[in-house]
């Protein structure tokens, strides 16, 4: 079974879809599967015109001449043309949620259009249970058996970080500033938390402006960091160092953060907004999106240190839950289902 996958947001600067993107292709190719990476390296995916290219131009014609007998859109986005059968992995539905401060073009496309789309693919693939709820009632007439949900896995380089007891003052917050992700109910929290700091890294929108403005504000800017999007070891070594992550945000498909937070054996703290609560069970502490002093409360108990015997059983579960292996089985499967529908 050949089957091409789009792997162009794991060109530049990859957050949580570029990731999911590499590691699914990866485990895949420890399955039957012969799976072909399509991507073009010239091309900056964060720019939308050069997005839009792939997506309707580029991707078709890379699938088509691969000789693959099966396309999986891994990216959310799909063709408007596309010739062979497809499978689509629809990550959220924040375009149509919770991005009312994107451009209206770029709300369109990701949003309205991408869901046009998705009728003709032969399954859909969610990264949740919430995710597969949120998106079944915008799906008009698509048959709700072929919208399937399978875990997206964590990469090794997280799981084998050999992590310590952490630094005891370093909260660690990852993902785009976006206001989706809430941060500025960690930035409150702070400023009543006596020598603690904060790492938030991850790309920039407009919003880091207003919380860079609240931490002034807060009297907090000697404790708090937004770096911007860091390299891969940057990344890994605040994980093993950081003594708690947390993940505030409103919205979320699947929280990657907090899945990495949790298999690298890092106490997290969410919030109890959307898909945050079905991916990290009982093993974090959830906490309301606006609850500042749950919040300070939180954070004052998870720097002073945690059990480390007690931190290890939630890493080995959490492990487990999110293997690749087992989601590169399962995608195999719905594969095979796809290419065998009519």
């Amino acid at each position: 079974m050949k089957v091409a996958l789009d792997a162009q947001l794991t060109v530049g600067t990859a957050t949580g879809i570029g990731e999911y993107a590499r590691g699914l292709v990866a485990a895949l190719r420890r399955t039957s599967v012969e799976v072909v990476a399509l991507q073009e390296p010239r091309l900056d995916p964060w720019r939308f015109d050069r997005r839009v290219l792939w997506d309707q131009v580029l991707l078709p014609l890379r699938a088509r001449a691969s000789g693959a007998a099966l396309l999986h859109c891994a990216s959310g986005t799909v063709p408007a043309i596309a010739r062979a059968p497809f499978v689509v992995t629809v990550h959220d539905t924040a375009w149509l949620a919770a991005q009312q401060h994107a451009r209206a073009y770029a709300r369109y496309y990701f949003g309205r259009f991408a869901l046009r789309n998705y009728h003709r693919a032969a399954r859909i693939v969610v990264d949740s249970n919430f995710s597969r709820e949120a998106l079944l009632p915008l799906l008009r007439d698509y048959d709700s058996t072929r919208v399937q949900v399978v875990y997206p896995g964590v990469a090794d380089d997280f799981i084998a970080l050999g992590r310590r007891t952490g630094d005891g003052h370093t909260i660690l917050a990852v993902g785009t500033v976006e206001r989706r992700k809430n941060l500025e109910v960690v930035v409150r929290a702070l400023a009543r938390l006596d020598g603690a700091r904060l790492v938030a890294v991850g790309p920039h929108t407009p919003y880091a402006d207003e919380c860079l403005a609240l931490v002034r504000e807060l009297n907090v800017a000697d404790r708090v960091e937004l770096p911007g999007y860091v390299a891969r070891d940057a990344l890994l070594g605040l994980y093993r160092d950081a003594a708690v992550a947390v993940v505030p945000s409103r919205y979320e498909g699947f929280g990657y953060a907090a899945a990495q937070a949790l298999c690298a054996g890092v106490p997290c703290i969410v919030s109890n907004e959307s898909s945050l609560p079905e991916v990290v069970g009982t093993d974090a502490r959830i906490l309301g999106a606006d609850d500042v002093d749950g919040w300070r409360e939180a954070l004052n108990t998870a720097l002073r240190g945690y059990d480390d015997q007690h931190a290890a059983r939630l890493r080995d579960a959490a492990i487990t839950r999110f293997s690749w292996d087992a989601s590169a089985r399962a995608m195999e499967a719905i594969y095979s289902a796809a290419l065998a529908s009519p």
